[in-house]
């Protein structure tokens, strides 16, 4: 089916740019996001804050949909190829997430490449997973109800931050919520990173050079806490919402790891957006708003799983 009629008008308006290779690197991180999003919402309370890291202090947003009781915890981290995106970005989209689901949501502003390559963004959402976990009630969140999220980069990061809790010692995630995840850096240009490798926003050309800035010159496309999809085994992970969009290079990597996740016993609800691009989760279209009040709707259940 063609791009849905709210999204095209919005892609033609990102598209036809430079290769972002061919753009420096201040330039891309000084403007706004290309990416279009709702209107921020108002919340009651939004507190910065630095957290403790094994490199120093990690910034982190609160976004509170409401006050009093402890609330259950999304531990988010923002997309753009771990090599663009910070709180500003994802703002809005944060707002959202925390009014429909209910529950406060901390935005990770993570480190990023090429200053710093791999493992360090990765190093720093498990930082944020267990500072969630051990300050949970100094914050005013429930410590038994945290779950990890991310779009595309972002969600990189959650689920490969649910492997390591799950291998180094927790704490218990009750959900991974992967919002077109990359799930396999420097994977081959073939099926939707061949299909769609041009002219839906994200390039394949892109996701290549995205890459290079995270790994650099190593080989680390196949350590699994790069590209998740080639973990040996994913038993043992917690439930999972996985998202993907029709014409999104990403589509395939990230069907491949949500039949992973089923095939090793993880409870994985996957949804495919047809007629959705990469980017359209929170975009200002009633596909991007569907998408967002199913994954709230979603965390709601898994909070209390």
């Amino acid at each position: 089916m063609p791009v849905d009629s709210e999204l095209q008008p919005m892609l033609e308006a990102m598209s036809g740019g430079p290769l972002l290779k061919d753009v420096p690197l201040e330039q891309l991180r000084g403007g706004p996001s290309p990416i279009p999003t709702e209107s921020p919402v108002p919340l009651p309370r939004i507190a910065n804050r630095l957290i403790p890291s094994d490199r120093g202090s990690l910034p982190v947003r609160l976004y509170y949909p409401r006050l009093g009781e402890p609330l259950p915890l999304l531990v988010f981290f923002h997309g753009g190829g771990f090599v663009l995106g910070n709180l500003e970005s994802h703002d809005a989209l944060s707002r959202l997430i925390a009014l429909g689901a209910d529950c406060i949501v901390a935005s990770v502003d993570y480190r990023l490449a090429p200053e710093h390559r791999f493992p360090a963004a990765a190093d720093d959402a498990l930082a944020a997973v267990r500072w969630a976990h051990a300050d949970a009630a100094e914050i005013g969140a429930d410590p038994h109800a945290i779950v990890v999220g991310g779009d595309s980069a972002g969600g990189n990061l959650a689920t490969v931050a649910a492997l390591r809790v799950r291998d180094e010692g927790g704490p218990r995630l009750r959900g991974q919520l992967l919002i077109y995840p990359v799930t396999q850096l420097r994977s081959p240009r073939v099926g939707s990173m061949a299909r769609c490798a041009e002219g839906y926003f994200l390039r394949a050309s892109d996701m290549e050079w995205f890459a290079d800035m995270y790994l650099g010159e190593s080989r680390s496309e196949t350590n699994p806490l790069a590209s998740p999809l080639l973990a040996p085994d994913l038993h043992g992970l917690p439930a999972a919402l996985l998202i993907t969009a029709e014409f999104d290079p990403l589509h395939d990597q990230g069907r491949a790891y949500a039949t992973r996740l089923r095939e090793a016993g993880v409870d994985c609800e996957y949804s495919h957006y047809l007629g959705a691009i990469h980017g359209f989760f929170g975009m200002p279209a009633s596909i991007g708003r569907r998408a967002v009040a199913e994954s709230c709707t979603w965390l709601k259940r898994a909070f209390v799983a």
